[in-house]
C-alpha cells in the first residue's frame, strides 16, 4: 500500500510540473517552446491517413522499389536453388530444367521477372552506393539519378524480355 502511495505522489508532482510549465508558457514565458508544443498535440491531425492520396517524389519510388526488388529476389532464390538443383542432378534433370526455360510460359516469366528484378535492383544499389559516397544527394541529384535509374532499368527489363523470349 505504502509502494503505491508512492508512485501516486510521482504521478502527481510530475503532473504537477506539466501544469506549471503549461501556465508558464500560456503567460509569455516559453523557454522551452512548449506553446508550439501545445498546439502541435492540440491540432486536429488526421487519424486515418488515406495512402492512396500521398503522392511521393519519383527517388522515393525508386528506393521502395528497391526493397521490393530485393524480397522478390530472396523469394526467387527458390526457383534458382530448384533449378541448379534439378540441373546439376543428372543429364535428364538439366534436360527438364532447359525444356521447361524453354518451353514453359511460366517458367520463362518467371526467369523475366527475376532477371528484371535483378536489373532493377542492381542499377538501384549503385545509385544508393553513389549517394553514400555523397554524390547527388541533394533534391536535383536525387531526381536526377531516379529517372536514370528507372530508364536504364527499363532498358534492362527490355533486354532480359528479348533474352528469354
Amino acid at each position: 500500500m505504502a509502494s503505491s502511495a508512492g508512485w501516486g505522489r510521482i504521478g502527481t508532482a510530475s503532473c504537477d510540473r506539466v501544469q506549471l510549465l503549461k501556465t508558464t508558457a500560456l503567460n509569455g514565458h516559453d523557454p522551452f517552446g512548449l506553446r508550439e508544443c501545445l498546439r502541435a498535440v492540440n491540432s486536429k491531425r488526421p487519424v486515418n491517413l488515406d495512402l492512396s492520396t500521398i503522392h511521393f517524389p519519383l527517388p522515393a519510388l525508386t528506393s521502395i522499389a528497391h526493397r521490393i526488388t530485393g524480397v522478390i529476389l530472396f523469394v526467387g532464390l527458390i526457383f534458382g536453388f530448384w533449378a541448379l538443383d534439378a540441373s546439376l542432378s543428372s543429364p535428364e534433370g538439366f534436360e527438364s530444367v532447359r525444356d521447361a526455360l524453354a518451353h514453359n510460359v511460366l517458367a520463362k516469366l518467371v526467369a523475366w521477372g527475376l532477371l528484371s528484378a535483378l536489373g532493377f535492383h542492381f542499377v538501384a544499389g549503385i545509385k544508393h552506393l553513389l549517394m553514400d559516397t555523397g554524390y547527388g544527394v541533394d533534391l536535383e541529384g536525387g531526381n536526377l539519378k531516379a529517372q536514370i535509374t528507372v530508364v536504364i532499368s527499363a532498358v534492362l527489363v527490355v533486354l532480359a524480355g528479348v533474352w528469354v523470349w
